[in-house]
């Protein structure tokens, strides 16, 4: 046996701390979830059981879903500043083509898929800004929102009010749902081979290349899988809140870019993590609407509430990150 000299005590090694901060910082989205819901459980105890968290949980799956559409963008170190518009016009698309003449709504929500699809190829062979060329198609899905219902109105279809209307035994139907996203996203992203492609594209695009595949099919299927998860997004939101508005989805797109951020995601280097995602768009519903309601704050303050939570996550992630370097 090594003996230690009088006075001494032995340190941590280096890789050790590492592992801890690593360990820390992958938490630290289900560490603000669970600190958003004791204050909760603090201010209204009552809110903390199955009708309660149906009630504070009732646009987290929207939220959610837009959030993942957002991550699989960021995920190529691009961004989309079109999401909350589209997730409005796939909401006006859902309460009116989509009930009264189904194939024309299918036909329209499969169509805005391919168009992000070639945006995606658009961005990437052109060399062009996302942020721009998503800015300006935030404008084109805004005005064909308003052509389709100018005013607020249409309905959901009764299948679609009959699925965001279940109620599962023992678990809420939010909660039920935000697991079998994350788990279902995690998988084909993260334990997929085709997901480490889809990654190494915002990782290490040139070693990427040199392994002989495609950029351009990467850009291609990241965008689609955001038009997806942007539909989905907009009819889960319509299941909701039944009727329809071209302004409905605006705010989507801080949101998602915050869900992600907060979720552990970075813009660059392809690190993102669908579970974090899923917990921050969990946490920023929850801090948005209900904690601020039991606080007696006015609603003005929502936003302020989200940036003042995603700022003190974003600083303890600098410090763990100094720590593990």
């Amino acid at each position: 046996m090594t003996a230690i000299a009088p006075g001494t005590l032995p340190k941590s090694s280096p890789r050790g701390n590492a592992a801890r901060a690593r360990l820390l910082r992958g938490l630290l989205p289900a560490l603000s979830l669970a600190l958003v819901l004791m204050a909760i459980a603090w201010l209204n105890p009552r809110a903390i059981s199955y009708f309660g968290f149906n009630l504070m949980l009732n646009l987290a799956i929207p939220i959610a879903l837009a959030t993942i559409a957002q991550m699989f963008v960021i995920a190529g170190n691009e961004l989309d500043l079109s999401i909350g518009t589209f997730v409005g016009f796939v909401g006006c698309v859902t309460a009116t083509w989509l009930r009264d003449a189904p194939l024309v709504g299918i036909a329209v929500l499969l169509g805005s898929i391919g168009v992000y699809a070639l945006l995606g190829a658009l961005i990437h062979l052109r060399n062009l800004p996302s942020i721009v060329v998503t800015l300006g198609m935030s404008f084109v899905w805004q005005g064909l929102a308003i052509l389709i219902l100018p005013k607020p109105g249409g309905k959901a279809p009764d299948w679609l009010l009959a699925v965001m209307s279940f109620k599962p035994p023992y678990i809420p139907f939010p909660i039920l749902a935000a697991l079998l996203i994350a788990a279902a996203v995690h998988f084909g992203l993260m334990r997929t081979s085709y997901g480490v492609i889809l990654r190494g594209s915002g990782g290490n695009a040139a070693a990427l290349r040199r392994a002989g595949w495609s950029l351009l099919r990467t850009k291609i299927a990241l965008f689609a899988l955001t038009g997806l998860f942007g539909v989905l997004s907009g009819m889960a939101l319509i299941g909701i809140t039944t009727s329809a508005d071209a302004n409905i989805g605006n705010g989507y797109t801080l949101l998602s870019i915050a869900g992600v951020i907060l979720g552990g995601g970075e813009f660059v280097g392809g690190r993102v993590s669908p579970i974090g995602a899923v917990l921050g768009a969990l946490t920023l519903a929850l801090a948005a609407s209900p904690l601020l309601t039991f606080m007696h704050i006015p609603p003005d303050w929502q936003v302020a509430a989200n940036g003042a939570i995603l700022i003190i996550v974003l600083a303890a992630r600098v410090l763990i990150s100094r720590r593990e370097r």
